[in-house]
């Protein structure tokens, strides 16, 4: 009997000092970071966040972002075309082709996609590819943005001269919707 006790003292003390339901979850003064949301907490959308650490060149970080975003919001044409963005700037070509290619099926009249597919193939060396996907940005997007009419016209360039270097201050440009833009420098 006298062993019986000796094992269950200790364990009984262990345990009295263990809180039944809340266990650390988010209670004031705690040292611990709350393990949720509080309820009817709202959340910054994944796109702003990834919008912006891509602005701050936090690339990975970014991804993980647009991939929060695609749980919340959905697999949706935006964001598809900004994990293949950020997979771009990642130097993953492949994954950023596939994905792109993704966004342009799911919306064929969704400008921004079309212009990074096209600057991923002009990473991967495919220049006719590139320019034809640049004039399908070009069209869908009626030549308003600066960046893909731009970007059109280097492609063209370099498919009419494949001996062409784009000037020092001639780059290839990452467009996405909403405010500002990408800028990918490319040594072609």
């Amino acid at each position: 009997m006298r062993g019986a006790f000796v094992i269950f003292t200790p364990v009984f003390l262990a345990l009295t000092g263990c809180e039944r339901s809340t266990g650390f979850a988010d209670k004031e003064g705690s040292k611990f970071a709350p393990s949720t949301l509080k309820r009817g907490a709202k959340t910054e959308d994944g796109l702003v966040v990834g919008h912006r650490l891509t602005a701050a060149g936090e690339h990975e970080l970014a991804l993980k972002a647009y991939l929060r975003a695609a749980s919340e919001q959905g697999v949706t044409p935006e964001v598809l075309s900004a994990i293949g963005s950020a997979n771009l700037r990642l130097g993953r070509l492949g994954q950023a082709e596939t994905i792109l290619r993704r966004a342009t099926e799911l919306d064929p009249e969704f400008a921004p996609a079309w212009n990074n597919l096209g600057v991923v193939l002009m990473e991967q060396g495919e220049i006719a590819e590139a320019a034809r996907v640049f004039q399908v940005a070009f069209g869908v997007d009626r030549g308003e943005t600066a960046q893909i009419r731009e970007n059109l016209r280097l492609a063209l360039a370099n498919l009419e001269n494949p001996d062409y270097a784009p000037k020092h201050n001639e780059t290839f440009a990452l467009v996405r919707r909403g405010s500002g833009d990408y800028l990918l420098q490319s040594d072609i």
